[in-house]
Parts: structure tokens; C-alpha cells; sequence
């Protein structure tokens, strides 16, 4: 090998392994009333589907808005509660979960005899596809399906579902049809995105190591509740196969997604803040960005307050995320938009 072509390979090597080095810039607030959360951007990236509980509802609708904050509407439908809405390829179909088959009241859900404890409930959510005029109800499967996201270039989904007994990933077509298990490890395995080229996903997991660990489990999905635990980001192939752990921390790392450059995930994590009697209240977790290859981790965020959800534009130029920074109502959580530069 020539002098010429070391160096080119060298400079090659050193330039795909270049770290970014971004930070969030010209933050806009988006929602102004009740709790937002998990807004989603629209395949022409648009308008936003999030959910949010307010006007005086027990529990969460679906609202989209504008990317510029105009045009807010609600959901035509209301019955029951919502979570997890997503849009499809060419914005063709809403993807979202719903308890409106058990009834158009808010379910009832667990709560810990702890109050203070944070418990995220799991509610009786079945799978929708909805295309502006009729709906098509795609799982049936009593117990938990949600957090449903599509891939970027099939028409396919995955999901989370408690279907087979643990919480575990699975995928199938925009019909429900095609069903494939994606994890099959026992814990916990949610809240999956595909890569940009939908040739890997990312997701968020937590596998009991020991007896105490495993009795905790149990009684999760015995009482159909995730308590707060050391959760870590996991990345695979889109088949479940040749899985990667990204962090391990001992933190709450979740809520992960795909920088468009498909070699960095973005996450919210507490692993600034964690707190061994954690129970939730109070701790802080803010946005990180993590190189795939080096595993080098950087913090976005630098505030006092739950930052989460965050994903990227295509362009990777905007971050949408959810947080409570909103000054005149600290304990509501608010949808925010920003811009993604170079530092």
C-alpha cells in the first residue's frame, strides 16, 4: 500500500468515527395546557400527533398541532383513553392505542399503596390504524399493545405488547398481519424506533438478574404496572437479532431514537441525578446523545427539570421532546420544538 493510500484509509477511519458535537438551540414551547407528552412528527414533518390530558379529562386524548404551534386540534375520536399515536409512510394512516373497545370512560389502573411512588400503569390498550374517516382495530390481545412506530420504508410497524405474558417487542404489516416476535427475553422491553435505512431499532429494556429482582417483575405484570428501575438502551437488527447494550449506568435510560446519521441515539436519562430510594419525583432527567460505535455519551440539556421524548426531524436540523421547563407551570409537562446546530 502506498504512503498516499495509508493516509487516505487513516483520514477515512478518523472521519467516520468523527463524534458530533451539537447542542439544542432556539427552544419554542408548543403546548400550554394540562400534560403533553410523546409528540411525533408527521412523514412530511408538518404537524405533530401527541397526547395529552386536559379540559378537565381523567385521562389522555390525542391532539396534533403544527410544527410553528398553529392549527392545534383534537382527535375526532375521544372514547376511552389514548396513548402512542404515529403517522405512517406518506402520512397515508394515524397508528395509536386505545382503550375505547372497554367503553368510552377512563379505565380504572392500579395505584401503589406508596403515593410518591412513580408507576406507570398498563392500561387494557389495543392497537388502531385510522385513515382520516374509518378506523381498523389491528391487535386483540387483552393486557397491554402500544408504543407502536413504523418503519421508515416499509409498510410495517412495531410494538410492545404483553401478548405471550412478559412485555416484549414485536412487529407486524399496516393490515396486522405478518405478526413476528421481536425479544423474547424475560423483563421488560418497550418503546422501539427503526433506524433511518429500518435495518436496526433501538429500544429501552431491563432484565431481572436475580430472584428479588425477577419476584419484582412478577408482581409488575401480575398487578399490569412498571415500577421506576434501572433501565438501559439496547440496539439490534430490526429482527431482534444481534443485540447491543449502549449504556449501563445503573441509571433510568429510556425513551431512546435515532439520530438521522443512523450511528447516534439520542435518549433521556436520570444518570446525572440518580438516587438509590428513587422514586421518581424529583429526579432529573435531561437529553444525551451516544455514539453507536465509541459508546461516548453527551448531555444536550442543562436545566433542573424532566427533559424526554426527544426525537429528531429527518434533516436532523429540529428536536422535538417533551419537558416541564415551562416557567409558568412547572408541574405540567409541555411539547417543545428547537433547533439541532453545531456547537
Amino acid at each position: 500500500m502506498s504512503r498516499f493510500n495509508l493516509l487516505l484509509l487513516v483520514f477515512l477511519l478518523f472521519a467516520c468515527q468523527k463524534e458530533l458535537d451539537l447542542k439544542i438551540d432556539n427552544v419554542k414551547q408548543l403546548s400550554f395546557e394540562g400534560d403533553n407528552g410523546e409528540a411525533y412528527l408527521s412523514d412530511d414533518q408538518t404537524r405533530l400527533v401527541f397526547q395529552s390530558k386536559r379540559s378537565g379529562n381523567d385521562c389522555d386524548k390525542l391532539f396534533t398541532i403544527n410544527v410553528d404551534g398553529s392549527n392545534l386540534e383534537e382527535f375526532e375520536l375521544k372514547d376511552g383513553a389514548f396513548t402512542c399515536a404515529y403517522f405512517s409512510l406518506k402520512d397515508e394512516y394515524m397508528f395509536f392505542s386505545s382503550t375505547m373497545k372497554d367503553g368510552p370512560e377512563c379505565p380504572e389502573i392500579y395505584k401503589h399503596p406508596n403515593p410518591r411512588k412513580y408507576i406507570w400503569p398498563l392500561r387494557n390498550y389495543e392497537i388502531y390504524r385510522w385513515d382520516g374517516t374509518s378506523i381498523k382495530q389491528l391487535t386483540n390481545y387483552p393486557g397491554y399493545n402500544a408504543e407502536t412506530t413504523t418503519h421508515p420504508k416499509e409498510k410495517r410497524v412495531i410494538f410492545t405488547s404483553m401478548r405471550d405474558g412478559d412485555i416484549d417487542l414485536y412487529s407486524m404489516d399496516y393490515d396486522g398481519k405478518n405478526l413476528m416476535r421481536i425479544t423474547s427475553e424475560y423483563g421488560y422491553d418497550g418503546g422501539a424506533f427503526y433506524s433511518p435505512d429500518g435495518n436496526q431499532i433501538v429500544w429501552r429494556a431491563w432484565y431481572p438478574s436475580n430472584e428479588d429482582e425477577k419476584n419484582k417483575w412478577a408482581n409488575n405484570l401480575e398487578k399490569k404496572f412498571i415500577e421506576a428501575v434501572p433501565l438501559d438502551i439496547y440496539i439490534a437488527n430490526s429482527d431482534g437479532t444481534n443485540k447491543i447494550r449502549l449504556t449501563e449506568n445503573g441509571a433510568t435510560n429510556w425513551s431512546p431514537s435515532w439520530h438521522p446519521d443512523g450511528k447516534h441515539i439520542i435518549f433521556s436519562s436520570n444518570m446525572d441525578d440518580w438516587r438509590e430510594d428513587y422514586n421518581a419525583y424529583g429526579s432529573n432527567f435531561e437529553l444525551y446523545l451516544i455514539n453507536i460505535k465509541s459508546k461516548k455519551i453527551t448531555r444536550l440539556t442543562e436545566n433542573k427539570t424532566f427533559d424526554s421524548f426527544p426525537v429528531f426531524s429527518k434533516d436532523g436540523k429540529k428536536i422535538i421532546f417533551s419537558s416541564n421547563r415551562d416557567a409558568e407551570n412547572p408541574r405540567n409537562t409541555n411539547i417543545f420544538i428547537a433547533d439541532i446546530v453545531d456547537k
